[in-house]
């Protein structure tokens, strides 16, 4: 199973996101985005009397891709090669960043510009390539931020999300430096700015490079044509002016036909960046003599993707087109942030993908923790474009990390105990009557302001963060039985 999926030594999400949610700055930052991105998605969809049916349609696809899967990667191999690139399949994260690492070495480089790539952040590419001595341009705005912060993105589409302008402002002037072109002297927060010194300082990379490694939205089976969709150029640079390209593309990326691209290049963009179209689309097909990269390499990657392609309640999770509008809306990923769910792949999508990349129950107590990390108020699947029914995977997951538990220890949990105890209490009406008649007095005991405190003992975990109301002096079944009686009925 893999382990570059999250970050070694990550705390549980509980942990983690207690932390997160003390974080003022954090808590203003990722509200003030995440709002921003949820209200122009909102817009742009609404503008589209079909964007139901093209939810539906992205849906259909999707589910028919992963069912055919095998096929589809076989026709996509044939159809790449006959374009005159090369296709590597890669079983695990080792495998793949060998693949990468042996192609950038046998070009005589040293250095390689990247286009944002969630799968070689998830297969952790850059520190094995630096391991190697080939240094990992970052060239994506967000990403840059993160590469010379020393940090970890926090979000799939907005990777630096969890810094603000004076601090993006405060490590160019402190890093750009040490990794080429330094920051201008007198340089300010404004936007327009900080975009200017990141093209300064990129440019000379963009134009010596002769190594590029990118990631792939999608890939069409029938073609063999890949495609990168993006906002700011430094895509458009390192896909055409590099003589050797190398994409690592997710196994669950590809689809069955060009044909398909016309669903999703109107769903990604409205989703993810609220744009009614993403500002740069590159697509390429194999190499063409005189045009673009003279060697182009496709590595697919697996990395947990077949074991979760057996779960066909959790397979759904491949699905995702890394549109991010599931953080967007997620109440528990604006308060937390991305770096509480100790993966590259953060918030509710990740929830559901992480544990299942990595494997359930493998005495990782990280990936299992976040199956909980949601409300299960279901905002993710109402915004997701391809109708991911994430709080289903969510149950699903649950369940199969509390099974794992209970196989691995005959002692049970104080829950599993309480669950016990309240399920003879809730199955029997005399039990439930004398239960309530004794709650009442014994909650209004230790109420304050008329809610529950924070009990002692596993009681704590719920009432130490949760306002629990007090019980009513009468409860229905006594109102109903006194009010009958009153009534003569």
């Amino acid at each position: 199973m893999p382990d570059n999926v999250t970050w070694l030594g990550a705390p549980s999400f509980p942990e983690a996101a207690r932390t997160a949610v003390a974080d003022t700055q954090l808590r203003t930052n990722l509200r003030k985005a995440t709002g921003t991105i949820r209200d122009k998605r909102l817009a742009v969809t609404a503008e589209l009397d079909d964007w139901e049916q093209l939810r539906d349609a992205g849906e259909a696809i999707k589910r028919k891709t992963l069912r055919h899967l095998d096929e589809y990667l076989v026709r996509l191999e044939e159809s790449v090669t006959k374009a005159g690139g090369h296709v590597h399949w890669a079983a695990d994260a080792a495998e793949a960043n060998r693949i990468v690492t042996d192609l950038v070495k046998a070009t005589g480089e040293r250095e390689v510009v990247k286009v944002k790539s969630m799968a070689t952040q998830e297969i952790a590419l850059n520190e094995f390539l630096e391991a190697e001595g080939i240094t990992a341009y970052e060239t994506d705005l967000a990403e840059l931020i993160v590469q010379l912060g020393e940090d970890r993105p926090s979000h799939i589409l907005v990777p630096a999300i969890h810094r603000n302008r004076a601090e993006i402002r405060e490590i160019f002037r402190r890093e750009m430096g040490r990794w080429g072109r330094p920051a201008p002297e007198g340089l300010t927060d404004r936007p327009s700015d900080l975009a200017d010194a990141a093209r300064l300082h990129l440019r000379e990379k963009f134009l010596r490079a002769k190594v590029a490694v990118s990631g792939a939205n999608f890939a069409a089976a029938d073609t063999g044509t890949v495609g990168v969709v993006e906002s700011e150029g430094n895509g458009r640079m390192c896909l055409t002016l590099p003589e050797t390209l190398i994409t690592v593309m997710g196994i669950e990326k590809v689809l069955p036909s060009f044909e398909d691209l016309a669903v999703f290049l109107q769903l990604l963009p409205r989703s993810s960046t609220g744009e009614r179209m993403n500002p740069y689309t590159s697509m390429w097909t194999g190499t063409t003599e005189g045009d673009g990269p003279s060697g182009f390499h496709l590595v697919l990657l697996d990395n947990g993707r077949t074991a979760t392609l057996k779960d066909t309640v959790g397979r759904q999770a491949l699905a995702c087109i890394r549109c991010s509008a599931c953080l967007n809306v997620c109440p528990v990923y604006e308060r937390t942030g991305g770096h509480a769910y100790g993966s590259v792949y953060p918030g509710p999508i990740g929830a559901v993908l992480t544990p299942q990349l990595v494997g359930v129950g493998r005495d990782d107590s990280h990936a299992d923790s976040l199956p909980f990390a949601s409300t299960l108020c279901g905002a993710c699947y109402d915004a997701c474009p391809v109708k991911i029914n994430i709080p289903e995977v969510l149950v699903h997951l649950r369940a199969k990390v509390v099974e794992s538990k209970r196989a691995k220890s005959r002692v049970p949990t104080p829950e599993a105990l309480v669950m016990k105890a309240a399920a003879a209490v809730l199955n029997s009406p005399g039990r439930l009557s004398a239960a309530q008649r004794l709650a009442n007095p014994a909650a209004r005991l230790v109420s304050r302001r008329g809610t529950i405190g924070n009990l002692p003992g596993p009681l704590s975990r719920w009432t130490g963060t949760r306002d629990t109301a007090v019980p009513p002096k009468e409860s229905l079944r006594a109102w109903w039985r006194r009010t009958r009686e009153e009534d003569g009925k």
